[in-house]
Protein backbone atom coordinates (compact mmCIF):
# COMPACT_ATOMS: atom_id res chain seq x y z
CA UNK A 1 0.00 0.00 0.00
CA UNK A 2 2.51 2.06 0.82
CA UNK A 3 4.35 1.75 -2.66
CA UNK A 4 1.15 3.19 -4.37
CA UNK A 5 0.79 6.27 -2.22
CA UNK A 6 4.53 6.69 -2.28
CA UNK A 7 4.91 6.51 -6.38
CA UNK A 8 1.15 7.78 -7.34
CA UNK A 9 0.91 4.68 -9.26
CA UNK A 10 -2.33 2.83 -10.35
CA UNK A 11 -3.11 0.06 -8.46
CA UNK A 12 -2.56 -2.50 -11.61
CA UNK A 13 0.73 -1.01 -11.95
CA UNK A 14 1.80 -2.36 -8.54
CA UNK A 15 5.51 -4.51 -8.83
CA UNK A 16 4.15 -8.32 -8.54
CA UNK A 17 6.88 -9.03 -5.36
CA UNK A 18 3.82 -6.80 -2.99
CA UNK A 19 1.30 -9.76 -4.30
CA UNK A 20 -1.67 -9.61 -6.64
CA UNK A 21 -2.70 -5.88 -6.86
CA UNK A 22 -6.37 -6.75 -6.30
CA UNK A 23 -5.56 -8.68 -2.66
CA UNK A 24 -3.70 -5.53 -2.43
CA UNK A 25 -6.44 -3.26 -3.13
CA UNK A 26 -9.06 -5.09 -1.27
CA UNK A 27 -7.19 -5.34 1.95
CA UNK A 28 -6.22 -2.04 1.87
CA UNK A 29 -10.21 -0.81 1.75
CA UNK A 30 -11.15 -3.15 4.13
CA UNK A 31 -8.64 -1.60 6.26
CA UNK A 32 -9.69 2.54 5.59
CA UNK A 33 -13.36 1.14 5.83
CA UNK A 34 -12.95 0.08 9.13
CA UNK A 35 -10.75 3.05 10.08
CA UNK A 36 -7.35 1.33 10.64
CA UNK A 37 -5.28 4.31 8.89
CA UNK A 38 -7.36 7.00 11.65
CA UNK A 39 -6.46 4.38 14.90
CA UNK A 40 -2.56 4.48 13.55
CA UNK A 41 -2.02 8.10 12.78
CA UNK A 42 -4.17 8.81 16.11
CA UNK A 43 -2.10 6.49 17.90
CA UNK A 44 1.39 8.16 16.52
CA UNK A 45 0.12 11.13 17.52
CA UNK A 46 -0.62 10.42 21.18
CA UNK A 47 2.80 8.47 21.53
CA UNK A 48 4.59 11.20 20.24
CA UNK A 49 2.86 13.48 22.13
CA UNK A 50 3.46 12.15 25.68
CA UNK A 51 6.93 11.88 24.23
CA UNK A 52 6.92 15.99 23.70
CA UNK A 53 7.68 15.84 20.02
CA UNK A 54 4.59 17.07 18.28
CA UNK A 55 3.23 20.36 18.04
CA UNK A 56 0.03 20.64 16.34
CA UNK A 57 -0.52 24.29 16.82
CA UNK A 58 0.87 24.38 13.20
CA UNK A 59 -0.39 22.32 11.36
CA UNK A 60 -2.00 22.43 7.70
CA UNK A 61 -2.81 20.57 4.47
CA UNK A 62 -1.81 20.79 0.98
CA UNK A 63 -2.35 19.37 -2.19
CA UNK A 64 -1.47 20.36 -5.84
CA UNK A 65 -2.93 17.43 -7.43
CA UNK A 66 -6.52 17.37 -8.73
CA UNK A 67 -7.91 13.99 -10.99
CA UNK A 68 -10.47 14.30 -13.17
CA UNK A 69 -12.07 12.46 -15.76
CA UNK A 70 -10.69 12.72 -19.17
CA UNK A 71 -14.09 14.64 -20.41
CA UNK A 72 -13.68 17.34 -17.93
CA UNK A 73 -10.69 18.55 -20.09
CA UNK A 74 -13.28 21.00 -22.16
CA UNK A 75 -16.53 22.80 -21.30
CA UNK A 76 -19.26 22.79 -23.93
CA UNK A 77 -21.17 25.93 -23.77
CA UNK A 78 -23.92 26.94 -26.13
CA UNK A 79 -22.52 29.57 -29.12
CA UNK A 80 -24.49 32.20 -27.20
CA UNK A 81 -23.08 32.10 -23.88
CA UNK A 82 -19.99 31.75 -25.51
CA UNK A 83 -20.50 34.99 -27.28
CA UNK A 84 -22.14 36.72 -24.84
CA UNK A 85 -19.35 35.86 -22.29
CA UNK A 86 -16.68 37.00 -25.24
CA UNK A 87 -18.57 40.31 -25.43
CA UNK A 88 -18.50 40.95 -21.56
CA UNK A 89 -14.66 40.42 -21.52
CA UNK A 90 -14.08 43.30 -24.66
CA UNK A 91 -16.50 45.54 -22.80
CA UNK A 92 -15.18 45.17 -19.76
CA UNK A 93 -10.80 45.73 -21.33
CA UNK A 94 -11.67 48.29 -23.00
CA UNK A 95 -13.77 50.27 -20.39
CA UNK A 96 -10.18 48.93 -18.21
CA UNK A 97 -7.72 50.05 -20.92
CA UNK A 98 -9.91 53.56 -21.47
CA UNK A 99 -9.92 54.31 -17.73
CA UNK A 100 -5.94 53.61 -17.27
CA UNK A 101 -5.23 55.23 -20.46
CA UNK A 102 -7.45 58.41 -19.59
CA UNK A 103 -5.72 59.18 -15.66
CA UNK A 104 -2.23 58.98 -14.47
CA UNK A 105 -1.65 58.24 -10.97
CA UNK A 106 -2.27 61.58 -9.62
CA UNK A 107 -5.77 61.26 -11.39
CA UNK A 108 -4.68 64.03 -13.66
CA UNK A 109 -5.35 63.68 -17.57
CA UNK A 110 -1.35 62.90 -19.35
CA UNK A 111 0.03 65.43 -21.45
CA UNK A 112 0.37 64.61 -24.60
CA UNK A 113 3.52 65.10 -26.35
CA UNK A 114 3.97 64.83 -30.01
CA UNK A 115 6.64 62.99 -31.36
CA UNK A 116 8.11 65.69 -33.72
CA UNK A 117 8.52 68.18 -30.52
CA UNK A 118 10.34 65.55 -28.51
CA UNK A 119 12.94 63.61 -30.04
CA UNK A 120 14.72 62.43 -27.01
CA UNK A 121 14.51 58.68 -27.58
CA UNK A 122 13.97 58.58 -23.87
CA UNK A 123 10.71 60.63 -24.12
CA UNK A 124 12.09 63.25 -21.34
CA UNK A 125 13.48 66.45 -22.45
CA UNK A 126 12.81 68.97 -24.82
CA UNK A 127 13.72 68.97 -28.31
CA UNK A 128 16.92 67.95 -29.71
CA UNK A 129 17.18 69.66 -33.04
Amino acid sequence: MIWRFKTGGQWREMPTEFGAWSTVHNRFRQWRDAGVFEALLEGLITEAAKRGEVDLSLVGIDSTTARAHHDAAGMHLDEDVVTALEKAAAEEEKARSKGAASKSETGKRPKVIPRWKNDDASGVGGNSG
